[in-house]
């Protein structure tokens, strides 16, 4: 009996990330599509690690704050899978994206420790509960405008996913979290990831950034799923 094929994508992203947030649709019909087929590593950037620096400087010229509100809800216009409060940039602004981050590390820590489950979950729409954690933290920033960097909001998705805190804390405390942040940030110098949202696969050979079209990614997909390897190439 042959082994069945894997395909694997690192999944590069920031939680304040507009086009990140619409990109969850194609994540979830990725799964549906591919069931155990895919397996999709995530990895975080720090494209808002310092919202003040990114919004305030960058769009000074542009209205400012204001000014970045009114872009990001045009660009959200275009989605209706996607759901953006009227006040979004302009109340509860986030200071980064760094500590939601560090705080869904350690959630992963957890699922790859087997301390929690790694498994889909039909309460979740087939997500894990790790996976249920970052869709979390989106929709309690772009739908429900909460400061995802307070620790408070954080831990208040995790108990409602019936998450240990004292766990959670425990890799942020012995810096393994931070570690694991590290790593991301140094895979994202590594194989030159461009922002957010980035699909990458084949061992970074294949990077798909930005509003990429479903088609796309899922061509790519089975195209690596239909390569054993063992095909000559004509080049």
């Amino acid at each position: 009996m042959s082994k069945q094929a894997i395909a694997t994508i690192s999944y590069f992203s920031d939680v304040l990330c507009v086009w990140a947030y619409a990109a969850q649709i194609k994540l979830d019909e990725l799964r549906r599509q591919f069931g155990d087929q895919l397996r999709v590593e995530y990895q975080f950037l720090r494209v808002f690690g310092d919202v003040s620096a990114r919004i305030d400087s960058g769009w000074r010229d542009k209205g400012g704050a204001m000014g970045y509100a009114q872009h990001l809800k045009q660009i959200a216009a275009r989605f209706d899978h996607i759901n953006i409060h009227p006040e979004i940039w302009v109340k509860n602004v986030p200071r980064t994206s760094a500590s939601c981050h560090l705080f869904l590390k350690a959630i992963q820590l957890l699922e790859k420790s087997g301390d929690i489950s790694a498994a889909p979950e039909e309460r979740f729409g087939g997500k894990s509960v790790f996976e249920e954690a970052v869709w979390r933290c989106r929709l309690s920033f772009f739908r429900d405008l909460q400061d995802i960097a307070d620790r408070a909001n954080q831990e208040a998705i995790a108990m409602k996913l019936s998450l240990s805190l004292p766990d959670i804390r425990r890799q942020i405390d012995s810096g393994a979290a931070y570690a694991a942040l590290c790593a991301d940030f140094d895979a994202k110098e590594e194989h030159l990831v461009e922002g957010s949202p980035t699909f990458m696969l084949n061992e970074g050979r294949q990077k798909l950034y930005g509003n990429i079209g479903y088609r796309v990614i899922e061509a790519n997909i089975q195209e690596l799923l239909a390569d054993t390897g063992e095909r000559a190439s004509w080049c």
